[in-house]
């Protein structure tokens, strides 16, 4: 079954008319939406891929209980849902004329706080503390606060769906035809309001007649290759084959991955890369068999106010999500940190990028630093 139909789409393509995510012959997928009553309906990415399963929600605890779950997962959606989901709260406050700043700024923080790894929940979360400030300190009433919040939920939303396509158009170029690609963990369309990072690269190549084909990883400790990715790839007639992680080593001996492509919850400013656990592994696996190792992800994914990846938090979950023998104590960190020197390109929004990072991403660094600066004047 096609499940993506990926429209003709450049960079400079508006957010609008992006891309379509569609079930051949039948209704589109929504992954992430607006429900009818303006609350969030989300697919619960925990039941994939046996069942798939909708929620709805207009709750801050219930949306910060999704995302620590994984639920909904993925550095781009986590941010888009929380985003969509501060604004659903909002507007039943203010329904019930309860809307208040300090609502806002404690809602916010909650959800900020959800996981602490991928900046990109941080970043969605800022804007809307910013777009909600601002409409309080213009005196606002609060429905007009609700619908800014909406507003600027849908805006991040439209963004990150024209990323994903941009991300795809900028990465297609480095992949070989009928390159067999290996990647971790999920950054597809489940891992965001769009197309994916990782896959629109892989999407987009395949649109463009290359006939990738993709090993995926089963991605410890929850098997989001496997479940998700598999999953994700299959409906949209691409290749895939899934391996545990251990086998990739002897894949890239054997000469069968052509190039790594994976996703990113988290990139220092000298491009230092934090992604799902095991993604250091195989960086060092491809350098050594002289493997392209590509990192996409938008630039909502890089904290420009880290100098490097060792400052970047990492998130431990929880001992029961690994199997082990009972009382046995069990170390979970659900990401790692790869050098940038084991990164031959990063793919964004705003092209390609190589190293030496410090100097191929000074620019875009210093112009977005300065738009934070003017946004929190």
């Amino acid at each position: 079954m096609l499940w993506f139909r990926i429209l003709a789409a450049n960079s400079s393509m508006s957010s609008s008319a992006s891309s379509s995510v569609s079930t051949q012959g039948g209704p589109p997928l929504d992954h992430i939406g607006w429900s009818v009553g303006g609350g969030v309906r989300y697919l619960d990415q925990t039941q994939l891929p046996d069942a798939e399963v909708y929620r709805e929600t207009a709750d801050i605890d219930e949306m910060v209980e999704a995302i620590k779950m994984l639920r909904v997962r993925g550095a781009p959606l986590i941010g888009v849902s929380a985003a969509m989901g501060l604004a659903a709260a909002a507007a039943v406050e203010a329904r019930n004329a309860r809307l208040t700043l300090e609502w806002l700024e404690n809602a916010a923080a909650r959800l900020a706080g959800a996981r602490p790894t991928a900046v990109n929940l941080e970043w969605a979360i800022d804007r809307m503390r910013t777009a909600g400030r601002r409409a309080f300190t213009q005196r606002a009433g609060v429905d007009d606060v609700a619908a800014t919040l909406r507003n600027e939920a849908q805006a991040i939303w439209d963004e990150d769906i024209a990323m994903c396509v941009a991300i795809g158009v900028a990465g297609t170029a480095l992949v070989p035809r009928s390159a067999t690609i290996l990647t971790h963990c999920n950054a597809g369309a489940l891992a965001t309001g769009g197309m994916g990072t990782a896959l629109a690269v892989i999407y987009r190549a395949h649109a463009d007649g290359k006939e990738p084909s993709v090993v995926s990883t089963e991605t410890r400790p929850l098997r989001q290759g496997a479940r998700l990715t598999v999953w994700e790839l299959h409906r949209a007639g691409i290749p895939v084959t899934a391996i545990v992680d251990s086998a990739a080593a002897s894949l890239m001996a054997d000469g069968k991955i052509d190039c790594v492509i994976t996703g990113a919850d988290r990139i220092a400013a000298n491009g230092d890369v934090a992604n799902k656990i095991g993604t250091y592994g195989l960086a060092v696996l491809a350098k050594a068999h002289g493997i392209p190792f590509y990192v996409a992800a938008p630039l909502s994914t890089f904290d420009w106010t880290l100098t490097s990846g060792k400052a970047i938090p990492i998130e431990e979950r929880a001992g029961d999500e690994v199997d082990a023998a009972p009382g046995v104590p069990v170390r979970n960190p659900a990401f790692d940190v790869t050098p940038a020197d084991l990164v031959s390109a990063l793919i964004t929004d705003r092209g390609v990028f190589r190293p030496p990072y410090a100097e191929s991403l000074a620019t875009v660094a210093a112009r977005e630093v300065r738009g934070v600066r003017r946004t929190l004047d």
